[in-house]
């Protein structure tokens, strides 16, 4: 069986499943099982266990524990007191509000490192303040949809680490090479909510003149941004100075989640179970995609797969940035049918070795996949954060609403995707500086 065949009959079979409905962990895995034991016969599934004992790097131990440390913060209560800060300082301004939002998504980004933690508790405190006064609905859902992605891309992120895991380059370099850009599309954000407010007020109203307070208020509310300022700054920075590993940097945030939800009296037996019910469920859904992904990584390699596409791309005579270009644009629609892990896996180890073929920084291109599949979670039907904002959102809001709401965000990113395409030093000039 030629590899020609083998690669049309593998994913031809692997995206019908993805159709059918199956879970991608049991359409990876059952796949690879049943060419396996077609190309090797059943002897052929003993190399399956060493696989995955092979990818389970000691750096994916950092993934539960900033899973845990996010789960912690979205039930602290930090959200709302950041909220209540940002409100007395910028709440007077057109669409202040829903700038505020996209700041404390981007501080919370800093903290945990997922979506859906910044997405929730957001979601669940500030959409309901601003449909109160009057915001349009749509702005209100589209600044906590793309303000909790943020997670994605500014450190710690749970994706990057999937990432360096897959491609086997560094966790830490990678998460500073994601902190200009996260905060470049986070202050695009807020610059196109400012205008679009601007030019029309009834969009993002202020809020009102008895609801203002006094400067000495202002200052006072201040002090709910010194925990997340220790907790970002205790995270990023052991890694930075080099005093702790990525993982090990992942427990400080872990503790340091409990101790913030201890100081706010949130700390007690419910929230305990609560967060590592939580942790060890999305623990599991990415540990069972990942080893799924590596052994049909693996199968793909052992028969030529990966030296089939890197030598049949390199060969194009076409431009390197072209390369470039069409595989952002096949992760983007992969990102509107599959979950993020999933296409990391898939994708990231065969897209890799071509880049580095071509000349291209393997961190750049890294910011360049993670940037993409932040859009993959806001991108329709299956953008995971559309599906957590449901949940949150007041009812009345449609699926259709929110669907709506994410398309001029979407762009943005889009933008800053071609921004640090276009000007890699966005994503380098920090990590060169380790």
């Amino acid at each position: 069986m030629g590899i020609e065949l083998i690669t049309a009959l593998l994913f031809i079979s692997l995206f019908f499943l993805l159709m059918m409905g199956v879970p991608v962990a049991f359409a990876l895995g059952g796949i690879t099982v049943i060419f396996t034991i077609i190309l090797w016969g059943i002897e052929g599934l003993s190399n399956i266990p060493l696989v995955i004992f092979n990818q389970m790097s000691p750096t994916l131990l950092a993934l539960p524990l900033f899973l845990l440390m996010a789960s912690v913060l979205e039930r602290s209560g930090l959200a709302d007191a950041m909220y209540e800060a940002i409100y007395r300082w910028i709440g007077f301004v057109p669409g202040g509000l829903a700038m505020g939002t996209v700041l404390i998504c981007t501080i919370f980004a800093a903290m945990s490192g997922v979506s859906g933690a910044a997405t929730i508790a957001m979601g669940l405190v500030s959409i309901p303040s601003m449909l109160k006064r009057n915001y349009n609905k749509h702005l209100a859902i589209g600044c906590v949809a793309a303000g909790g992605v943020l997670g994605i891309v500014i450190p710690p992120s749970v994706i990057m680490i999937i990432y360096a895991t897959a491609v086997r380059i560094s966790v830490g370099k990678l998460f500073f090479a994601g902190v200009i850009p996260g905060v470049l599309v986070a202050v695009m954000h807020m610059i196109y909510i400012g205008i679009r407010s601007a030019l029309d007020p009834s969009y993002g109203p202020p809020i009102p003149p008895e609801e203002k307070v006094s400067f000495k208020e202002k200052l006072i509310s201040l002090k709910t941004l010194i925990l997340p300022a220790i907790l970002i700054f205790s995270v990023l920075g052991v890694i930075y100075t080099g005093i702790a590993t990525p993982t090990e940097a992942a427990a400080v945030g872990a503790l340091g989640a409990f101790i913030c939800a201890v100081i706010h009296g949130q700390f007690n037996l419910k929230l305990v179970t609560e967060v590592i019910r939580s942790t060890l469920g999305i623990s599991c859904m990415v540990m069972w995609i990942v080893a799924a992904a590596s052994i049909f990584n693996s199968l793909y390699i052992a028969v030529g797969g990966r030296e089939l596409i890197v030598n049949m791309v390199t060969g194009w005579d076409v431009s390197p940035w072209l390369i470039i270009i069409g595989m952002q644009l096949s992760l983007f629609f992969l990102g509107m049918i599959m979950d993020d892990y999933a296409i990391v896996m898939l994708t990231a180890p065969i897209y890799a070795p071509i880049v580095a073929a071509m000349g291209f920084d393997p961190i750049w291109f890294g910011v360049l996949f993670i940037l993409n599949m932040q859009m993959a979670y806001l991108t329709p039907p299956f953008g995971f954060n559309l599906f957590y904002l449901k949940g949150v959102v007041p009812k009345g809001i449609t699926m259709g609403d929110i669907y709506t709401s994410v398309i001029p965000f979407i762009a943005i990113q889009a933008l800053g995707l071609a921004l640090v395409m276009a000007f890699p030093k966005l994503a380098l000039w920090l990590p060169n500086l380790l």
